[in-house]
């Protein structure tokens, strides 16, 4: 990729930033409140991953963080997640006011910290129109989840050769979205509405702005495509890798983050796609009630026992109470 060239003067450098330990430490207990669950503090890294490039993170995104190794494909895409979720497996409170990451992190500064650096080096971030229900007034950039480290995140970028905000897209196969929000309006990043034919024409009977871009998918298309897997777990509406393929159409870059939600995450592990999970385990047990609609990781799709998908942790990191985990599915 084009920013490969520049950045091979300084992976030395920041390989032996990674290797060695930081000495001199940076103040950051300006950026939040000393006290409660905003406090940022850096993470303790317990095992590293060896995998991938070293990326140039700014200093002060080093302390906080430590070591960020990626791998930086050029011919094909590396798709990768990020999660928060309770000790008994629910991602989402799914009640209106309480149905956010935030919910069930505790507002952790240190989740959202790491939200933003994943937004800041993906190229495009996929989120399903269940997640632009669950926040309508949010672009998903590193620098809105993260305001005071915008210029860390703008930084980052910029050393990675991406000038721009990461493209978003939204998938909705009804194509039941409200052009008017922000992710579409606000002029900060590039829209993609990837949607059905009947989900097209729904949009177009709405103002849409003329940098939206909508892709309309044949539901026919998805019912033959994603391979023996997505066939054993059932079709959905839009298949993932068709989504793939439109982004593909709109954007030449090759690091996709997917924030969900968990039935849009389900279409991915289906058909083999997610290379790569990141998992903010947070210490709340949030319970169920029968009925209650709480989510979890993955829904829409049942993978044990006949076809379970295993991990392999290959990064794990402590925030105070929460791990920070990473784990590699191909």
């Amino acid at each position: 990729m084009v920013f490969l060239k520049p950045l091979k003067g300084i992976l030395k450098q920041y390989r032996e930033r990674c290797d060695a330990p930081i000495r001199k430490l940076l103040h950051v207990t300006d950026i939040m409140p000393r006290s409660g669950p905003a406090t940022l503090t850096s993470l303790q890294t317990l095992f590293e991953t060896k995998r991938g490039t070293v990326l140039p993170l700014p200093p002060r995104l080093a302390h906080l963080y430590g070591c960020l190794r990626m791998p930086l494909p050029r011919s094909h895409t590396h798709v990768f997640s990020n999660f928060v979720t309770t000790l008994d497996g629910v991602v989402s409170l799914n009640v209106k006011g309480h149905a956010s990451g935030g919910d069930i992190s505790g507002f952790s500064a240190q989740d959202r910290m790491v939200m933003g650096l994943l937004r800041a080096i993906a190229d495009v971030v996929i989120i399903g129109s269940g997640t632009l229900g669950v926040d309508r007034r949010h672009v998903w950039t590193a620098e809105a989840i993260f305001p005071k480290l915008a210029d860390d995140y703008r930084q980052l970028r910029k050393a990675l050769g991406k000038h721009a905000a990461p493209l978003n897209v939204i998938v909705s196969g009804s194509g039941d979205v409200d052009p008017s929000l922000p992710v579409f309006v606000s002029g900060k990043v590039q829209a993609l509405i990837v949607t059905t034919t009947a989900g097209a024409k729904r949009l177009l009977k709405q103002t849409v702005p003329d940098s939206v871009e909508i892709r309309a998918i044949r539901p026919s298309v998805s019912a033959h495509s994603g391979g023996a897997r997505a066939h054993r777990h059932g079709a959905s509406a839009i298949a993932a890798s068709a989504i793939l393929d439109a982004v593909s159409r709109v954007s030449p870059g090759k690091l996709i983050l997917v924030e969900g939600g968990p039935r849009l995450l389900g279409d991915f592990y289906a058909e083999s796609l997610l290379d790569e999970q990141f998992l903010t385990l947070a210490p709340q047990i949030a319970g169920r009630d029968p009925g209650d609609g709480r989510l979890s990781l993955v829904m829409g799709k049942a993978f044990a026992p006949n076809d379970p998908l295993w991990g392999k942790l290959i990064d794990m990191r402590r925030g105070g109470n929460h791990l920070f985990l990473r784990y590699s599915f191909h």
